[in-house]
């Protein structure tokens, strides 16, 4: 079954889809964390496609929308890593007042930069059991490279972000965040996926967060894939990798 489902978020609401395997729960369950400027379908329906795939594993999938995102209410301008993390931990208490979720058997997955999200957020919260992170920022430092649009929202208080207005105060925020330091704190299981070509977040990345992990780990590198898995077989390998993981870890 799937079904629009809604939260309220530090007084916004946000906006997702909920999806339940066949049967009897309670089930596992797992919140996937869409990337910056992303939503909760992402590029080529990824989201849609993995959330389907751990369906078929018997284990329930939320994919929410952040505030300032999508469908969700508030403005993308006023979006900041803090207020992501806050956003994932409401998404988790929504998950575990679920009569159809086993609460005790929550998972978080995260692309890009909600990849650092669940990173913070399984560091952060001992309800989180498994993570999974796909081509996960792990150094907030890369946006500082991005200089035109820094300069900017320095000069002017908010950057032109294809469209999208940002102000200063997220890259403020950005520089507190050190996602390696709270995913160290995670004893449970880590997959850490990457494309070894991202031209976004660079594998690298991917690298940092295997050391900075201390419980059990397993780094997934996709040959010659971009940072959204643009293509078929990469996309399906993910997919495939990441829903035995939970089926076997959650």
């Amino acid at each position: 079954m799937e079904k629009p489902v809604t939260l309220i978020s530090q007084g916004e609401q946000m906006v997702g889809m909920l999806h339940l395997p066949d049967g009897k729960g309670p089930f596992p369950a797992v919140a996937i964390y869409h990337g910056f400027t992303g939503t909760k379908v992402e590029p080529h329906r990824i989201f849609v496609k993995m959330s389907r795939a751990l369906v078929q594993k018997g284990i329930a999938a939320v994919r929410f929308d952040f505030r300032g995102s999508g469908d969700s209410e508030g403005d993308f301008a006023d979006m900041t890593v803090s207020g992501e993390i806050a956003d994932a931990v409401r998404v988790l208490d929504f998950l575990q007042d679920l009569s159809e979720v086993d609460g005790q058997r929550l998972g978080v997955l995260g692309l890009s930069m909600g990849g650092a999200v669940a990173a913070s957020v399984a560091g952060l919260d001992k309800r989180v059991k498994c993570l999974a992170l796909w081509a996960a920022v792990a150094k907030f430092d890369i946006f500082e490279r991005q200089e035109e649009l820094l300069g900017q929202a320095r000069e002017q208080g908010y950057a032109d972000v294809g469209g999208n207005l940002l102000k200063y105060s997220f890259y403020e925020d950005a520089r507190k965040q050190d996602p390696l330091a709270l995913v160290a704190r995670f004893p449970g299981p880590a997959l850490i996926v990457h494309g070894d070509a991202d031209p976004t977040v660079p594998v690298e990345h991917a690298d940092l967060y295997y050391s900075a992990v201390n419980g059990e780990k397993e780094k997934f590198i996709v040959p010659g894939a971009d940072h959204t898995f643009n293509r078929h077989d990469w996309e399906k390998a993910v997919i495939d990798k990441t829903a035995d993981w939970f089926r076997s870890k959650l």
